[in-house]
């Protein structure tokens, strides 16, 4: 009987798991795998702090790897700009720039009294100028710029710059001699469409080697340098004599503050000079001619096909130049006086010749902007959709141009070059955006000599007109 009972037990327990509505027991889950990170050694043995900390400083020297790794990748990657000052292609760090810019200007002048002085009305492209700048090294800047108006190709610009510091910098290369206030001023923040008498006193621009800087905070500039020497308003690239030419200028600007900022009033006054020495010939005779703002020349000395019969430089040449210029809220002023003396031989007559020029302007911003010698920014620049009306600046000025009595009628001929020029100024401009103007301007000249039987040369009066557009 117990045999029995145990055999059925045993069978159905075998039987079960294929009987209808019967399932196998679920099997037994594994123990979860160990990841608390203090366990990282066989079984549940806890690692050490000193485990610990080396693991954080080995985490810690991955990511320092990690940071130097991208911090090399960017500076070894550069940028490229595009901005209304132009473009711009530099490194990382700042180490090496090219920068492209220029501007254009285009230019109406017409002759209101053509019948008492014959003269052409016509546009010109009186300035095209591409701009190219760069860095190299952080402290070496180098500048050259061409100009293709007037339909001639002229390099005006061509130099290096080391900037060792705010107070010392040495530049070489072709540039402007540090002498002529208005001729120091960019072409692109003229008030008037051609400069006054005074800069055609005065290099245009020469080759040479020059320091200048600023000392006591900004408050004082100075420049003093080395040129092949060119003649009054020249722009020579070859020297045709062994002398040379020193120049230097000195401005101090009391009011300017020493973070560099624009002052309330911004007052310079300055002083610039310069002397060489200038041998001229029968085809480069070392001296100057000089026109008025409507390109017609007005004085010149004599010269002809013969030594005897042509004048010449023939030893010292100097200049000097005080100015100064004042600009407070919306009003300004730049004042100049030039004086050039130049050693001149006819045959055999020599003497000292001295020639002198000057200028006053006055400007005023209509709209409200703060005047500077460095051009004015709109407030509100002017757009075709409506907001802005952009800047309005209105100017006038008074010129003279006075030849030494001396000259006559040895070295130039009394019934062509004139013994005086007074010239009377207006202008209006207005500057639409940064960058872009339209400047329109009244010129007026009288002339004391100039003309046969000791009569005068008569008057010129003159509309200028400027589209202007720089990047």
């Amino acid at each position: 009987m117990r045999r029995t009972v145990w055999m059925t037990v045993v069978g159905g327990l075998w039987l079960a798991p294929f009987l209808p509505g019967q399932q196998a027991p679920p099997p037994t889950a594994a123990p979860a795998p160990n990841t608390n990170p203090a366990r990282a050694e066989a079984g549940d043995r806890v690692a050490s702090p000193e485990e610990l900390d080396q693991r954080v400083r080995i985490l810690e020297r991955k990511l320092e790897l990690e940071a130097e790794k991208n911090e090399a990748l960017a500076k070894s990657q550069g940028q490229a700009v595009a901005s209304r000052d132009g473009f711009e292609v530099k490194s990382a760090d700042d180490a090496f720039r090219l920068k492209f810019r220029g501007y254009l200007q285009v230019d109406g002048r017409f002759f209101l009294d053509d019948a008492a002085l014959p003269a052409t009305d016509s546009w010109v492209v009186r300035r095209a100028r591409p701009v190219v700048e760069g860095t190299l090294f952080k402290f070496v800047d180098f500048k050259l710029m061409p100009d293709f108006g007037g339909g001639t190709t002229v390099l005006y610009d061509a130099y290096l710059e080391a900037r060792f510091s705010k107070a010392a910098r040495l530049r070489a290369g072709k540039f402007k001699p540090p002498v002529g206030l208005e001729r120091l001023q960019s072409a692109t923040d003229l008030l008037f469409v051609e400069r006054a008498f005074p800069t055609g006193l005065v290099p245009s621009r020469d080759i040479g080697l020059q320091l200048g800087g600023e000392l006591a905070g900004g408050k004082l500039e100075y420049q003093a340098g080395l040129f092949n020497g060119v003649v009054d308003g020249g722009l020579a690239d070859q020297d045709t004599a062994d002398g040379k030419e020193y120049a230097a200028r000195l401005l101090w600007k009391p009011f300017q503050p020493v973070d560099g900022g624009a002052p309330a009033v911004d007052l310079a006054v300055g002083l610039a000079a310069t002397r060489g020495d200038e041998k001229g010939s029968l085809t480069a005779t070392g001296l100057p001619s000089f026109r008025v703002p409507g390109s017609s020349n007005f004085f010149a000395y004599r010269s002809d096909t013969t030594l005897a019969g042509t004048v010449r430089a023939d030893g010292t040449r100097q200049r000097l130049s005080p100015q100064a210029w004042l600009y407070v809220g919306p009003f300004g002023a730049i004042a100049e006086w030039v004086s050039s003396t130049t050693s001149v031989r006819r045959n055999t007559t020599v003497t000292d010749l001295e020639n002198e020029a000057w200028q006053l302007q006055l400007s005023w911003v209509l709209t409200g902007e703060h005047n500077s010698f460095k051009g004015v920014t709109p407030r509100k620049p002017f757009s075709p959709q409506g907001g802005g009306t952009g800047a309005w600046i209105v100017a006038v000025r008074l010129s003279g141009f006075e030849a030494d009595p001396e000259t006559f009628p040895v070295f130039a001929d009394p019934a062509r070059s004139v013994r005086e020029a007074t010239l009377y100024g207006a202008a209006v401009s207005w500057n639409v955006v940064r960058g872009l103007r339209w400047m329109l301007d009244y010129s007026f000249v009288q002339y004391d000599g100039g003309a046969a039987a000791s009569d005068d040369r008569p008057d010129e009066k003159v509309l200028f007109t400027r589209f202007h557009v720089a990047f």
